[in-house]
């Protein structure tokens, strides 16, 4: 694939495609309702069936132009719950203006609710084509998609964080134990460093290599089950965990809104440091959090990914239904870090 059809990418860049998607079992963790990771999933898969569509699949591009399609910003809304054994139709829509270093594209997924056709989700992400140099050279990339072509993810405007920095931190711990275990939430000097005076939770955890892809580096799709993971791990340290709620009340939380944006790239078997904050509280009925990612390379810290994510909470009435109810006091002083 030294070249490529002038009409493949027009396709890709200008043509609206319509893939039939169905939800993954997996992802029904609370009775029969999809989880927001895996609806991104369905996000991500509308978006390499568009490239599929346009005889530029994923594979051929890797294997052939040494070229992996990667998702560096993925902002989804979630309108109406998705559930188990569900087929929605995903309507993609792309955008590259001729200056643009990314793909844009729009995706919405429609479901049937009471009789008629509805939009369930609403998606914006941008895909870059990170050249590959960790099994061969890729070459000169096909003229067509060269301009989309990067040699490090990045999402192109995103804002990084302003890490710490780590001049005269006892980094005897960090550089000894890496790819030694699968993490910690406990005391370690990064974390300490990351998470002062914020109502924020930090976690340490090893990269390994199944939440990778082409060889190397971490994926989207892992960014957001480290945004899934991160936040159980905060509501169980602060005594609220989801498994404490659903026995006690029947409450699970529920994610109307997610946004991630790979800022570098994390690489497989790095220890990954993540940093959930709580940035708002919004009348005990939602609150807003921001996850930051770094990798400590070279004495310093590295920005690999920023997000955003709402939640709030649902009572689970019977197994087919929920409504979304306020806080009460202990769950909201358990937000805000308050004793």
């Amino acid at each position: 694939m030294t070249t490529v059809a002038e009409s493949a990418v027009k396709r890709l860049l200008t043509s609206e495609t319509t893939a039939s998607l169905r939800t993954r079992y997996e992802g029904s963790n609370i009775c029969t309702w999809i989880g927001f990771k895996h609806i991104n999933y369905l996000v991500e898969e509308a978006i390499l069936c568009h490239f599929a569509e346009a005889d530029l699949p994923a594979r051929a591009l890797y294997a052939e132009a040494g070229l992996g399609v990667d998702i560096v910003d993925l902002d989804t809304r979630i309108l109406h719950a998705l559930y188990m054994d569900e087929t929605v139709q995903a309507r993609v829509v792309p955008a590259a203006g001729d200056d643009d270093s990314c793909i844009s594209f729009t995706v919405a997924l429609h479901a049937e609710r009471d009789g008629a056709d509805t939009k369930v989700v609403a998606a914006n992400a941008k895909v870059v084509l990170r050249s590959d140099s960790y099994v061969e050279a890729a070459g000169e990339p096909p003229a067509g998609l060269a301009r989309f072509v990067t040699d490090r993810l990045s999402t192109p405007g995103a804002v990084a964080p302003e890490p710490p920095e780590l001049t005269g931190a006892d980094l005897t711990a960090v550089t000894t134990s890496l790819s030694a275990g699968r993490g910690t939430t406990g005391p370690d000097p990064v974390l300490d460093l990351l998470t002062a005076g914020k109502n924020a939770f930090g976690w340490k955890w090893r990269i390994p290599y199944p939440y990778c892809h082409f060889s190397e580096r971490l994926q989207m799709s892992s960014y957001l089950r480290q945004m899934e993971e991160v936040v159980d791990l905060f509501l169980a340290d602060r005594g609220i965990s989801v498994k404490t709620l659903l026995d006690e009340r029947r409450w699970i939380p529920a994610c109307p809104h997610s946004r991630i944006q790979i800022l570098d790239e994390a690489l497989m078997e790095e220890d990954l440091y993540t940093v959930y904050t709580v940035e708002n509280v919004f009348k005990d009925f939602t609150y807003t959090s921001r996850m930051d990612c770094y990798v400590v390379r070279d004495g310093r810290l590295v920005p690999t990914a920023t997000g955003k994510v709402t939640h709030g909470y649902a009572l689970i009435e019977n197994r087919r239904d929920w409504n979304l109810i306020t806080f009460d006091e202990r769950v909201s002083k358990a937000l805000r870090g308050e004793s």
